[in-house]
Protein backbone atom coordinates (compact mmCIF):
# COMPACT_ATOMS: atom_id res chain seq x y z
CA UNK A 1 0.00 0.00 0.00
CA UNK A 2 1.42 3.39 -1.02
CA UNK A 3 2.65 5.64 2.18
CA UNK A 4 -0.04 8.34 0.99
CA UNK A 5 -2.98 5.63 1.91
CA UNK A 6 -1.77 4.66 5.28
CA UNK A 7 -0.13 7.78 6.82
CA UNK A 8 0.33 5.62 9.53
CA UNK A 9 3.21 4.14 7.80
CA UNK A 10 6.86 6.40 8.74
CA UNK A 11 7.84 8.04 5.56
CA UNK A 12 11.59 8.69 6.05
CA UNK A 13 13.78 10.68 3.47
CA UNK A 14 17.21 10.45 2.65
CA UNK A 15 19.72 12.78 5.05
CA UNK A 16 21.20 14.72 2.05
CA UNK A 17 17.23 15.87 1.03
CA UNK A 18 17.01 19.48 0.69
CA UNK A 19 13.69 20.77 2.33
CA UNK A 20 12.61 24.16 1.61
CA UNK A 21 10.07 27.07 0.47
CA UNK A 22 9.62 29.33 -2.66
CA UNK A 23 8.50 32.69 -3.41
CA UNK A 24 8.90 35.41 -6.60
CA UNK A 25 9.92 38.92 -6.50
CA UNK A 26 7.01 40.54 -7.44
CA UNK A 27 4.49 38.29 -5.41
CA UNK A 28 5.79 39.33 -2.11
CA UNK A 29 8.52 42.33 -2.31
CA UNK A 30 6.85 45.77 -2.53
CA UNK A 31 8.68 48.62 -2.96
CA UNK A 32 8.52 48.62 -6.80
CA UNK A 33 9.35 52.47 -6.64
CA UNK A 34 12.35 52.33 -4.34
CA UNK A 35 16.42 52.19 -5.02
CA UNK A 36 15.94 52.60 -8.56
CA UNK A 37 13.18 49.81 -9.53
CA UNK A 38 11.42 50.63 -12.58
CA UNK A 39 8.10 48.88 -14.19
CA UNK A 40 7.84 45.25 -14.44
CA UNK A 41 5.45 44.29 -17.05
CA UNK A 42 3.31 43.05 -14.07
CA UNK A 43 3.37 47.06 -12.66
CA UNK A 44 1.79 47.56 -16.25
CA UNK A 45 -0.51 45.08 -15.97
CA UNK A 46 -1.94 44.92 -12.90
CA UNK A 47 -2.31 48.70 -12.90
CA UNK A 48 -4.18 48.25 -15.97
CA UNK A 49 -8.12 48.35 -15.33
CA UNK A 50 -9.51 44.76 -15.34
CA UNK A 51 -6.53 42.24 -15.41
CA UNK A 52 -6.23 41.29 -11.97
CA UNK A 53 -9.04 40.83 -9.14
CA UNK A 54 -10.07 43.77 -7.49
CA UNK A 55 -7.56 45.59 -9.34
CA UNK A 56 -5.30 44.27 -6.59
CA UNK A 57 -1.36 44.76 -7.25
CA UNK A 58 2.38 43.86 -6.04
CA UNK A 59 2.87 47.99 -4.91
CA UNK A 60 3.29 46.47 -1.40
CA UNK A 61 2.66 42.69 -1.91
CA UNK A 62 3.77 41.56 1.66
CA UNK A 63 6.75 44.10 1.92
CA UNK A 64 9.27 41.75 2.03
CA UNK A 65 11.88 44.04 0.98
CA UNK A 66 11.77 45.85 4.55
CA UNK A 67 11.11 42.93 6.22
CA UNK A 68 13.34 40.33 4.75
CA UNK A 69 15.45 40.28 8.09
CA UNK A 70 12.32 39.17 9.85
CA UNK A 71 11.31 36.52 7.15
CA UNK A 72 14.57 34.56 7.42
CA UNK A 73 14.37 34.23 10.86
CA UNK A 74 11.31 32.63 10.47
CA UNK A 75 12.54 30.50 7.72
CA UNK A 76 14.93 29.78 10.20
CA UNK A 77 12.91 28.93 13.47
CA UNK A 78 10.65 26.54 10.86
CA UNK A 79 13.70 24.21 10.60
CA UNK A 80 13.89 24.82 6.76
CA UNK A 81 17.06 24.04 4.77
CA UNK A 82 16.41 26.21 1.91
CA UNK A 83 14.55 29.09 0.35
CA UNK A 84 14.15 29.50 -3.63
CA UNK A 85 13.11 33.29 -4.56
CA UNK A 86 13.84 35.30 -7.39
CA UNK A 87 15.47 38.46 -8.72
CA UNK A 88 13.63 41.51 -10.22
CA UNK A 89 15.44 41.98 -13.41
CA UNK A 90 14.29 46.11 -13.42
CA UNK A 91 15.18 46.52 -10.02
CA UNK A 92 18.89 45.50 -10.88
CA UNK A 93 18.75 46.66 -14.86
CA UNK A 94 16.04 48.95 -14.73
CA UNK A 95 15.75 49.61 -18.35
CA UNK A 96 16.09 45.61 -18.68
CA UNK A 97 19.88 46.87 -20.41
CA UNK A 98 22.88 48.44 -19.70
CA UNK A 99 24.90 48.78 -15.88
CA UNK A 100 23.28 47.35 -13.05
CA UNK A 101 21.89 49.82 -10.13
CA UNK A 102 23.97 48.78 -7.46
CA UNK A 103 21.24 49.35 -4.50
CA UNK A 104 18.88 46.63 -5.88
CA UNK A 105 21.75 44.11 -6.21
CA UNK A 106 22.55 45.02 -2.35
CA UNK A 107 19.61 44.00 -1.66
CA UNK A 108 19.85 40.85 -3.05
CA UNK A 109 23.49 40.75 -1.26
CA UNK A 110 22.32 41.33 1.92
CA UNK A 111 19.37 38.68 2.11
CA UNK A 112 21.61 36.12 0.84
CA UNK A 113 24.16 36.71 3.93
CA UNK A 114 20.87 36.82 6.08
CA UNK A 115 20.14 33.44 4.72
CA UNK A 116 23.25 32.48 4.93
CA UNK A 117 24.03 33.42 8.92
CA UNK A 118 20.44 31.98 9.81
CA UNK A 119 21.67 28.46 7.91
CA UNK A 120 19.46 28.62 5.14
CA UNK A 121 20.62 27.45 1.51
CA UNK A 122 20.07 31.01 -0.74
CA UNK A 123 18.35 28.99 -3.78
CA UNK A 124 18.24 32.08 -7.10
CA UNK A 125 15.73 32.08 -10.09
CA UNK A 126 16.67 34.53 -11.93
CA UNK A 127 13.41 35.05 -14.23
CA UNK A 128 9.97 34.56 -12.29
CA UNK A 129 7.69 36.51 -15.04
CA UNK A 130 8.57 40.28 -14.34
CA UNK A 131 9.93 41.56 -17.39
CA UNK A 132 11.35 45.32 -17.50
CA UNK A 133 8.36 47.30 -18.90
CA UNK A 134 10.95 49.24 -21.59
CA UNK A 135 11.86 45.15 -22.86
CA UNK A 136 8.38 44.70 -23.34
CA UNK A 137 7.52 48.07 -25.32
CA UNK A 138 10.91 46.89 -27.45
CA UNK A 139 8.60 43.71 -28.04
CA UNK A 140 8.89 41.44 -25.22
CA UNK A 141 9.20 38.02 -25.69
CA UNK A 142 8.31 37.79 -28.84
CA UNK A 143 11.40 39.37 -30.03
CA UNK A 144 15.20 37.61 -30.28
CA UNK A 145 16.48 40.11 -28.67
CA UNK A 146 15.24 39.71 -25.30
CA UNK A 147 16.88 36.58 -25.15
CA UNK A 148 20.51 38.73 -25.20
CA UNK A 149 19.16 41.21 -22.86
CA UNK A 150 18.46 37.75 -20.15
CA UNK A 151 21.99 36.66 -20.75
CA UNK A 152 23.50 39.99 -19.58
CA UNK A 153 21.27 40.14 -17.34
CA UNK A 154 21.98 36.86 -15.56
CA UNK A 155 25.78 37.77 -16.13
CA UNK A 156 25.35 40.71 -13.68
CA UNK A 157 23.35 38.94 -10.90
CA UNK A 158 25.96 35.49 -11.57
CA UNK A 159 28.96 38.01 -10.64
CA UNK A 160 27.10 39.60 -7.86
CA UNK A 161 25.99 36.73 -5.87
CA UNK A 162 27.89 33.89 -7.40
CA UNK A 163 30.15 33.58 -4.63
CA UNK A 164 27.85 32.56 -1.87
CA UNK A 165 24.50 31.04 -3.83
CA UNK A 166 25.42 27.79 -5.45
CA UNK A 167 22.00 26.52 -6.72
CA UNK A 168 20.38 28.78 -9.80
CA UNK A 169 17.31 28.50 -11.92
CA UNK A 170 17.30 30.48 -15.12
CA UNK A 171 13.59 30.52 -15.39
CA UNK A 172 10.40 29.77 -14.04
CA UNK A 173 7.59 28.33 -15.81
CA UNK A 174 8.47 29.53 -19.31
CA UNK A 175 5.06 27.93 -20.25
CA UNK A 176 2.97 30.56 -18.37
CA UNK A 177 5.29 33.83 -19.69
CA UNK A 178 4.98 32.49 -23.40
CA UNK A 179 1.56 31.23 -23.48
CA UNK A 180 -0.64 32.55 -20.65
CA UNK A 181 1.13 36.38 -21.19
CA UNK A 182 1.01 36.04 -25.12
CA UNK A 183 -1.71 34.05 -26.20
CA UNK A 184 -4.25 34.32 -23.56
CA UNK A 185 -3.35 37.23 -22.23
CA UNK A 186 -4.40 36.08 -18.73
CA UNK A 187 -0.88 37.18 -17.54
CA UNK A 188 1.21 40.39 -18.40
CA UNK A 189 2.10 41.29 -20.52
CA UNK A 190 -1.87 40.65 -21.67
CA UNK A 191 -1.25 40.42 -25.36
CA UNK A 192 -3.62 37.87 -27.43
CA UNK A 193 -1.56 36.28 -30.24
CA UNK A 194 -0.97 32.54 -30.52
CA UNK A 195 1.93 32.98 -33.04
CA UNK A 196 4.17 35.66 -31.21
CA UNK A 197 3.60 33.04 -28.11
CA UNK A 198 5.34 30.03 -30.08
CA UNK A 199 7.98 33.03 -30.91
CA UNK A 200 8.38 33.64 -27.25
CA UNK A 201 8.72 30.35 -26.63
CA UNK A 202 11.85 29.78 -28.69
CA UNK A 203 13.40 33.27 -27.51
CA UNK A 204 12.01 31.71 -23.59
CA UNK A 205 14.64 28.87 -24.54
CA UNK A 206 17.26 30.62 -26.01
CA UNK A 207 17.26 33.11 -23.38
CA UNK A 208 17.86 30.24 -21.21
CA UNK A 209 20.62 28.45 -23.09
CA UNK A 210 22.15 32.01 -22.92
CA UNK A 211 21.78 32.60 -19.13
CA UNK A 212 22.79 29.63 -18.48
CA UNK A 213 25.95 29.61 -20.58
CA UNK A 214 26.27 33.49 -19.01
CA UNK A 215 26.61 32.58 -15.87
CA UNK A 216 28.61 29.47 -15.83
CA UNK A 217 31.27 32.40 -17.50
CA UNK A 218 31.29 34.40 -14.25
CA UNK A 219 30.82 31.52 -11.22
CA UNK A 220 32.88 28.83 -9.53
CA UNK A 221 32.45 25.60 -10.84
CA UNK A 222 30.35 24.03 -8.03
CA UNK A 223 27.91 26.04 -8.73
CA UNK A 224 24.77 24.22 -10.32
CA UNK A 225 23.20 25.61 -13.05
CA UNK A 226 18.84 24.74 -13.68
CA UNK A 227 15.61 25.77 -14.98
CA UNK A 228 12.09 25.06 -13.63
CA UNK A 229 9.47 23.82 -15.79
CA UNK A 230 5.53 22.81 -14.93
CA UNK A 231 5.42 20.14 -17.83
CA UNK A 232 2.01 19.25 -17.28
CA UNK A 233 0.84 15.52 -16.89
CA UNK A 234 -1.20 14.81 -19.25
CA UNK A 235 -4.08 12.25 -19.17
CA UNK A 236 -5.94 11.32 -22.54
CA UNK A 237 -10.00 10.95 -21.29
CA UNK A 238 -10.02 7.39 -23.33
CA UNK A 239 -8.12 5.06 -25.32
CA UNK A 240 -10.24 6.02 -28.56
CA UNK A 241 -7.02 7.58 -31.15
CA UNK A 242 -8.56 10.89 -31.19
CA UNK A 243 -8.62 11.29 -27.85
CA UNK A 244 -4.82 9.75 -27.45
CA UNK A 245 -3.84 12.76 -30.53
CA UNK A 246 -5.62 15.49 -28.31
CA UNK A 247 -2.84 14.58 -25.16
CA UNK A 248 0.02 14.37 -27.41
CA UNK A 249 -0.52 17.77 -28.81
CA UNK A 250 -1.39 19.04 -25.17
CA UNK A 251 2.16 17.41 -24.27
CA UNK A 252 3.76 18.65 -26.79
CA UNK A 253 2.43 22.37 -26.28
CA UNK A 254 3.06 22.10 -22.15
CA UNK A 255 6.23 20.18 -22.20
CA UNK A 256 7.69 19.48 -25.22
CA UNK A 257 7.90 22.53 -26.37
CA UNK A 258 10.51 23.33 -23.45
CA UNK A 259 12.30 20.00 -22.46
CA UNK A 260 12.72 19.28 -26.17
CA UNK A 261 14.88 21.99 -27.18
CA UNK A 262 16.36 22.09 -23.56
CA UNK A 263 17.08 18.13 -22.65
CA UNK A 264 17.56 17.03 -26.40
CA UNK A 265 18.48 20.05 -28.89
CA UNK A 266 15.34 19.44 -30.91
CA UNK A 267 11.96 20.13 -30.48
CA UNK A 268 8.83 17.75 -31.49
CA UNK A 269 8.39 17.07 -34.94
CA UNK A 270 4.51 16.91 -33.81
CA UNK A 271 5.17 20.18 -32.54
CA UNK A 272 5.72 21.36 -35.82
CA UNK A 273 3.05 19.56 -37.56
CA UNK A 274 0.74 20.74 -34.87
CA UNK A 275 1.34 24.56 -35.23
CA UNK A 276 1.89 24.84 -38.99
CA UNK A 277 -1.29 26.83 -39.66
CA UNK A 278 0.56 29.76 -37.19
CA UNK A 279 4.27 29.25 -38.21
CA UNK A 280 6.71 28.12 -40.02
CA UNK A 281 8.95 28.58 -36.99
CA UNK A 282 11.39 30.47 -39.38
CA UNK A 283 12.53 32.08 -36.29
CA UNK A 284 14.63 29.13 -35.19
CA UNK A 285 17.90 30.03 -36.46
CA UNK A 286 21.20 28.12 -37.60
CA UNK A 287 22.54 27.02 -34.06
CA UNK A 288 20.06 28.11 -32.04
CA UNK A 289 19.11 24.29 -30.73
CA UNK A 290 22.75 24.17 -29.52
CA UNK A 291 22.57 27.35 -27.84
CA UNK A 292 19.68 26.18 -25.68
CA UNK A 293 21.05 22.49 -25.18
CA UNK A 294 23.32 23.43 -22.66
CA UNK A 295 24.14 21.15 -19.80
CA UNK A 296 21.98 21.13 -16.94
CA UNK A 297 23.11 20.18 -13.47
CA UNK A 298 19.66 19.83 -12.20
CA UNK A 299 16.11 20.14 -13.62
CA UNK A 300 13.18 21.97 -11.26
CA UNK A 301 10.05 20.28 -11.69
CA UNK A 302 6.46 22.31 -10.66
CA UNK A 303 3.40 20.47 -10.20
CA UNK A 304 -0.08 21.41 -8.75
CA UNK A 305 -2.76 19.03 -10.74
CA UNK A 306 -2.98 16.90 -13.49
CA UNK A 307 -4.92 17.73 -16.99
CA UNK A 308 -7.60 15.70 -18.73
CA UNK A 309 -8.14 16.36 -22.06
CA UNK A 310 -10.00 14.77 -25.53
CA UNK A 311 -11.29 15.46 -28.76
CA UNK A 312 -13.41 18.67 -28.89
CA UNK A 313 -16.78 17.74 -30.14
CA UNK A 314 -17.62 20.60 -32.12
CA UNK A 315 -20.75 20.54 -30.87
CA UNK A 316 -20.29 21.23 -27.28
CA UNK A 317 -20.24 25.08 -25.95
CA UNK A 318 -18.49 26.43 -22.48
CA UNK A 319 -15.66 27.69 -20.88
CA UNK A 320 -12.15 25.64 -20.81
CA UNK A 321 -11.58 23.99 -18.25
CA UNK A 322 -7.88 23.86 -18.23
CA UNK A 323 -7.38 25.64 -14.78
CA UNK A 324 -5.27 28.48 -16.28
CA UNK A 325 -8.19 31.66 -15.93
CA UNK A 326 -10.95 33.11 -18.03
CA UNK A 327 -10.37 34.18 -21.49
CA UNK A 328 -12.12 33.78 -24.62
CA UNK A 329 -8.16 33.65 -26.34
CA UNK A 330 -6.69 30.09 -25.74
CA UNK A 331 -3.57 29.39 -23.85
CA UNK A 332 -2.82 26.22 -26.32
CA UNK A 333 -2.09 27.21 -30.08
CA UNK A 334 -3.79 25.80 -32.82
CA UNK A 335 -5.20 23.40 -30.32
CA UNK A 336 -8.91 24.40 -30.82
CA UNK A 337 -10.29 20.53 -31.68
CA UNK A 338 -8.92 19.60 -27.99
CA UNK A 339 -10.85 20.17 -24.83
CA UNK A 340 -10.15 20.27 -21.59
CA UNK A 341 -12.06 18.34 -18.62
CA UNK A 342 -11.90 18.62 -14.65
CA UNK A 343 -10.56 15.33 -13.32
CA UNK A 344 -12.62 13.95 -10.47
CA UNK A 345 -12.05 14.38 -7.00
CA UNK A 346 -11.15 17.21 -4.09
CA UNK A 347 -10.25 20.70 -4.90
CA UNK A 348 -8.20 23.71 -3.63
CA UNK A 349 -9.54 26.88 -3.39
CA UNK A 350 -7.88 27.09 -7.32
CA UNK A 351 -10.28 24.54 -8.04
CA UNK A 352 -7.58 22.66 -8.66
CA UNK A 353 -7.76 18.49 -8.78
CA UNK A 354 -5.89 17.18 -5.87
CA UNK A 355 -3.72 14.18 -7.02
CA UNK A 356 -0.28 13.16 -5.32
CA UNK A 357 -0.33 10.46 -8.41
CA UNK A 358 0.64 12.83 -11.09
CA UNK A 359 3.84 14.37 -8.89
CA UNK A 360 4.79 10.63 -9.28
CA UNK A 361 4.12 10.07 -12.45
CA UNK A 362 5.56 13.82 -13.97
CA UNK A 363 9.27 12.73 -11.94
CA UNK A 364 9.05 9.13 -13.15
CA UNK A 365 8.65 10.49 -16.78
CA UNK A 366 11.89 12.87 -16.10
CA UNK A 367 13.54 10.16 -14.66
CA UNK A 368 13.55 8.46 -18.51
CA UNK A 369 13.44 11.70 -20.26
CA UNK A 370 16.92 12.67 -18.48
CA UNK A 371 18.46 9.71 -16.60
CA UNK A 372 21.57 10.77 -14.50
CA UNK A 373 19.67 14.03 -14.27
CA UNK A 374 19.22 15.43 -10.48
CA UNK A 375 15.40 16.32 -9.98
CA UNK A 376 14.27 19.16 -7.72
CA UNK A 377 10.48 19.70 -7.04
CA UNK A 378 10.76 23.54 -7.34
CA UNK A 379 6.94 24.32 -6.80
CA UNK A 380 4.21 22.27 -5.56
CA UNK A 381 1.17 23.16 -3.07
CA UNK A 382 -2.04 24.29 -2.36
CA UNK A 383 -4.43 27.36 -1.84
CA UNK A 384 -7.20 27.36 0.65
CA UNK A 385 -9.01 29.64 2.08
CA UNK A 386 -7.41 29.83 5.93
CA UNK A 387 -8.83 32.46 7.98
CA UNK A 388 -7.06 33.34 11.52
CA UNK A 389 -8.88 31.21 14.52
CA UNK A 390 -10.40 32.98 17.89
CA UNK A 391 -7.26 31.31 19.74
CA UNK A 392 -4.88 33.31 16.94
CA UNK A 393 -3.56 30.52 15.35
CA UNK A 394 -4.57 29.27 11.74
CA UNK A 395 -5.66 25.51 11.03
CA UNK A 396 -5.06 24.22 7.75
CA UNK A 397 -5.57 20.59 8.54
CA UNK A 398 -6.20 20.67 4.14
CA UNK A 399 -3.06 21.89 2.96
CA UNK A 400 -1.15 19.25 5.73
CA UNK A 401 -2.92 16.51 3.77
CA UNK A 402 -1.98 17.89 0.69
CA UNK A 403 1.81 18.02 1.30
CA UNK A 404 1.84 14.47 3.33
CA UNK A 405 0.55 12.87 0.11
CA UNK A 406 2.54 14.79 -2.59
CA UNK A 407 5.74 14.26 -0.58
CA UNK A 408 4.84 10.81 0.14
CA UNK A 409 4.22 10.78 -3.57
CA UNK A 410 7.74 12.07 -3.63
CA UNK A 411 9.58 8.90 -1.68
CA UNK A 412 7.91 6.65 -3.90
CA UNK A 413 9.29 8.45 -6.97
CA UNK A 414 13.01 7.92 -4.80
CA UNK A 415 12.27 4.31 -4.20
CA UNK A 416 11.32 3.71 -7.54
CA UNK A 417 14.43 5.11 -8.57
CA UNK A 418 13.93 8.90 -9.00
CA UNK A 419 17.28 10.61 -8.10
CA UNK A 420 15.08 13.78 -6.43
CA UNK A 421 17.13 15.84 -4.44
CA UNK A 422 14.45 18.22 -2.74
CA UNK A 423 11.56 20.24 -2.50
CA UNK A 424 10.58 23.25 -2.50
CA UNK A 425 6.80 24.48 -0.88
CA UNK A 426 4.86 27.07 -2.83
CA UNK A 427 4.83 28.94 -1.11
CA UNK A 428 6.38 30.11 2.42
CA UNK A 429 3.76 33.49 2.60
CA UNK A 430 0.58 33.75 1.33
CA UNK A 431 1.16 37.01 -1.31
CA UNK A 432 -0.36 38.35 -4.63
CA UNK A 433 -1.33 35.51 -6.65
CA UNK A 434 -0.85 37.27 -10.01
CA UNK A 435 -3.96 37.41 -11.52
CA UNK A 436 -6.21 36.44 -8.50
CA UNK A 437 -4.75 39.38 -6.56
CA UNK A 438 -4.87 38.47 -2.85
CA UNK A 439 -7.66 36.42 -2.64
CA UNK A 440 -5.60 33.03 -3.16
CA UNK A 441 -3.64 31.81 -0.08
CA UNK A 442 -1.21 29.31 -1.09
CA UNK A 443 1.36 30.22 2.12
CA UNK A 444 2.49 28.23 4.89
CA UNK A 445 2.48 31.62 6.47
CA UNK A 446 -0.57 33.43 7.12
CA UNK A 447 -0.09 37.28 5.78
CA UNK A 448 -2.66 39.89 7.06
CA UNK A 449 -2.99 42.00 4.52
CA UNK A 450 -3.99 45.10 6.69
CA UNK A 451 -0.99 44.71 9.10
CA UNK A 452 1.03 42.67 7.20
CA UNK A 453 1.66 40.31 10.29
CA UNK A 454 2.56 37.19 9.97
CA UNK A 455 1.28 33.98 11.37
CA UNK A 456 2.36 30.48 10.73
CA UNK A 457 -0.09 28.13 9.88
CA UNK A 458 -0.55 24.73 11.25
CA UNK A 459 1.51 23.56 8.09
CA UNK A 460 4.14 25.60 8.74
CA UNK A 461 4.62 23.80 11.71
CA UNK A 462 4.28 20.70 10.32
CA UNK A 463 6.41 21.28 7.34
CA UNK A 464 9.28 22.17 9.53
CA UNK A 465 8.93 19.04 11.85
CA UNK A 466 9.23 17.10 8.21
CA UNK A 467 12.33 19.39 7.38
CA UNK A 468 14.20 18.90 10.96
CA UNK A 469 13.41 15.27 11.13
CA UNK A 470 13.74 14.26 7.48
CA UNK A 471 10.34 12.28 8.38
CA UNK A 472 6.75 12.64 7.46
CA UNK A 473 4.52 13.47 10.59
CA UNK A 474 1.52 11.99 10.93
CA UNK A 475 -1.71 14.05 9.18
CA UNK A 476 -3.21 13.95 12.59
CA UNK A 477 -0.01 15.38 14.12
CA UNK A 478 -1.80 19.39 13.65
Amino acid sequence: MPDSENPATPVTFPPAFLWGAATSAYQIEGAVREDGRTPSIWDTFSHTPGKTAGGDHGDIAVDHYHRYRDDVALMAELGLGAYRFSVSWSRVQPTGRGPAVQKGLDFYRRLVDELLSKGVKPAVTLYHWDLPQELEDAGGWPERDTAYRFAEYAQIVGEALGDRVEQWMTLNEPWCSAFLGYASGVHAPGRTDPAASLRAAHHLNLAHGLGASALRSVMPARNTVAVSLNSAVVRPLSQDPADLAAARKIDDLASGVFHGPMLHGAYPESLYVATASLTDWDHVLDGDLALINQPLDALGLNYYTPTLVSAADPKAKGPRADGHGSSDHSPWPAADDVAFHQTPGDRTEMDWTIDPTGLHELIMRYTREAPGLPLYITENGAAYDDKIDSDGRVHDPERVAYLHGHLSAVRRAITDGADVRGYFLWSLLDNFEWAYGYGKRFGAVYVDYATLERTPKTSARWYGRAARTGTLPEVSAV
